[in-house]
């Protein structure tokens, strides 16, 4: 699995005009999932994101996590997070896990995520999606399972 987290001041996600999931204040996590990628990846990478001590304490430093914040999360599937880019000028999705697991691992991790945090939005998985977000920092990681 691999994730890009990105922190954010605000984040929406829209399909067919229509706003599906928000956020104020938090991280917007786009995540990929990978052929061979199971349940022990999908959990282990949610604790891990939820623990991560990327927003500011006081004195400024990046010394605070999610739950210390108060913050939510807005989850958005992105396959072309494993796409190979190594040959020739088209992308090769062979390292990205079939649609059926994709989806199921990618549920999955929101269901850790559900479980460890009050505000979880999420995009809707294989849909067409406008993601509009305002970065702060910027701030972006990308963290592989």
């Amino acid at each position: 699995m691999r994730a890009v987290i990105q922190r954010v001041k605000d984040a929406t996600v829209t399909v067919d005009g229509t706003v599906i999931g928000a956020i104020d204040a938090g991280l917007l996590i786009y995540l990929g999932v990978a052929k061979g990628d199971g349940d022990h990846q999908a959990q282990w990478l949610a604790e891990k994101i939820v623990k991560l001590r990327i927003f500011h304490d006081d004195a400024g430093k990046m010394n605070r996590c999610l739950t210390d914040v108060g913050a939510g999360v807005l989850a958005v599937s992105q396959f072309t997070l494993l796409a190979n880019l190594r040959k020739g000028n088209r992308p090769s999705w062979d390292d990205a896990a079939p649609p059926e697991e994709a989806e199921r691992l990618y549920k999955l991790f929101v269901a850790h995520l559900r479980g460890l945090l009050p505000i979880v939005a999420t995009g809707s998985f294989g849909a067409h999606m406008d993601v509009r977000y305002t970065n702060d920092g910027p701030v972006t990681f990308v963290l592989d399972a």
